[in-house]
């Protein structure tokens, strides 16, 4: 007499008999002998592990909540029955410790900013911890980072100081480009000015040559006309 035992696409059943392993069957039917073969199944599929917030102390000891998603799945089904009570349990805990561990490296500005590099260093700690289990780390995701109250209010009036530091420059930046504008206005104009009455100048002397000019020619005319007469 055996059993027989329907195992799904998506599974492994990891075999023992008397509590020796023998094999990893599956998918299809596997034949188990009666007290003596167990089997113990794993699904092989992508799992989502949805972590709450966790509270971490950053470089420059600032508390904050982080809550993150782990995306994995069993690469090996033997060493995940095998090599760990419960590999679930396992991922959760190493997940923790090693996030602590990675915002425990850096400061609270940097944990606000590189997200992504978080996500990224997670992975690798994570799965370098993993593998012995049989279990791969696909991506780790920060959804929601919280500092303290404290730390909220702080940066609440640094973002307000650094915007009015950036209106002021803006401001004077504008004042300072009015009076230059003014300042080359008023330097044009005087230019403009001086040339004018230069080329005023230059036009009344020309009046006043040619004027004389017509003035000797008239009078030359006036002689010749008496003397020749």
């Amino acid at each position: 007499m055996f059993w027989i035992n329907v195992v799904k696409q998506y599974e492994r059943a990891v075999i023992f008999r008397l509590g020796r392993y023998i094999g990893t069957r599956g998918p299809g039917l596997v034949i188990l002998v009666p007290f003596l073969d167990r089997g113990v199944r794993v699904d092989m599929r992508e799992l989502v592990l949805d972590e709450p917030a966790q509270s971490s102390i950053t470089k420059d000891n600032a508390l904050v909540d982080i809550d993150f998603v782990v995306y994995m799945r069993v690469s090996d089904a033997e060493a995940a029955v095998i090599n760990v009570n419960n590999y679930i349990r396992a991922i959760r805990n190493m997940a923790t410790t090693t996030l602590r561990s990675v915002i425990g490296d850096i400061t609270v500005e940097e944990v606000l900013s590189q997200r992504e590099t978080i996500n990224q260093r997670l992975q690798m700690k994570l799965s370098a911890e993993t593998v012995r289990w049989g279990v791969e780390v696909l991506a780790i995701e920060i959804r929601e980072i919280t500092p303290q109250a404290d730390i909220q209010n702080a940066m609440t009036r640094l973002l307000t100081a650094d915007r009015t530091k950036r209106a002021l420059i803006t401001e004077s930046e504008g004042d300072r480009q009015a009076a230059i504008n003014r300042a080359e206005g008023s330097k044009q104009a005087s230019i403009l000015e001086s040339e004018g009455a230069r080329e005023s100048q230059i036009l009344r002397a020309q009046g006043q040559r040619e004027a004389q000019i017509l003035q000797a020619e008239g009078y030359s005319i006036g002689l010749e006309r008496i003397y020749g007469v």
